[in-house]
């Protein structure tokens, strides 16, 4: 037995799993998901209506690159039937752990089906840029932010719609009813944001953190990222990101809560623009996703 084993034993003795006083229609207990980020959950809740209890990982505020599990999630993964995973940074550490916490816990990869992107890369690098050129690091490393695609998030309903059936037979016809009704709206939403973006005067924008490449891909857009990788840029490749944002006459910034400003700031004065804050982590998906349309339209139309 592993000293990581004892340590899980020892938590899920200390932190006993709170009980519940709702049950689903059929008498019995609900489905115990677990999701990585609020986005997630919201699309859990819609299939899964009364059927599920869900929770997340990576909480309001906080970032799923620098997150760690607090002990008492640590209690209650040991007694969840289905893990929903995205890929998100933290994952790539914790997963193993979660899996020796609670073998039965089936995990759902919700990237399956996906097109999966590579996050984009600085555009300068201090130590190899001496003319401007575009250098490249890890490229195998994958972007997770395939929520922000309406399109994308049907794939990730059918994939909970799945694997609630296959877990919980009994209900599956709301299941398919909770997500056709979740379906709908997506497509909705997915003609809704066309008709507003198609017609922008400009194409790319400016982010901090990259979390908007499958939403840009979606509707013919082009995110540049000042951070790559959870890396700020160095003295030479911040230069270069200011002088590229002038030419292009870029004058906002798009962040999120989950990170720093400061350096996206710096930019925003040495442009003569602004920041603007967008959260690609809400979890009132489809309000947030017109929300951050309307910022992107604004910025972009003019």
């Amino acid at each position: 037995m592993t000293r990581w084993t004892l340590v899980l034993i020892v938590l899920l003795s200390l932190f006993p799993v709170a009980t519940t006083a709702y049950a689903i229609e059929s008498g019995g207990r609900p489905v115990q998901v677990f999701v990585s980020v609020l986005p997630l959950k919201y699309f859990v809740e819609r299939v899964g209506g009364a059927h599920v209890i869900t929770e997340v990982m990576v909480g309001p505020g906080q970032s799923p690159a620098t997150y760690e599990p607090a002990p008492r999630q640590m209690s209650r993964l040991g007694q969840a039937d289905l893990y929903f995973r995205v890929g998100v940074p933290f994952e790539r550490v914790w997963m193993p752990r979660l899996v020796d916490l609670n073998q039965r816990m089936r995990i759902v990869d919700l990237r399956d089906g996906v097109d999966v992107r590579r996050l984009e890369q600085h555009h300068h690098d201090d130590d190899h840029d001496t003319k401007g050129a575009a250098v490249t690091h890890r490229d195998n490393h994958r972007d997770p932010h395939i929520w922000t695609s309406p399109i994308a998030a049907r794939i990730i309903a059918e994939h909970i719609r799945a694997a609630l059936t296959a877990f919980d037979p009994s209900h599956a016809r709301d299941y398919q009813a909770g997500y056709a009704s979740l379906a709908a709206d997506l497509t909705r939403l997915d003609s809704e944001l066309h008709n507003r973006l198609d017609r922008v005067a400009h194409r790319k924008f400016l982010v901090f953190h990259p979390s908007w490449g499958y939403f840009a891909d979606a509707y013919g857009l082009q995110q540049i990222a000042i951070e790559a990788e959870g890396k700020e840029p160095g003295p030479r490749a911040l230069a270069g990101i200011i002088a590229m944002a002038r030419k292009k006459n870029i004058r906002v910034i798009f962040v999120q809560q989950q990170f720093s400003r400061a350096t996206a700031t710096t930019v925003a004065r040495a442009i003569g623009g602004k920041v603007v804050a967008i959260d690609p982590l809400a979890e009132n998906y489809i309000e947030n996703l017109r929300k951050a349309a309307d910022a992107f339209f604004t910025v972009l139309e003019k």
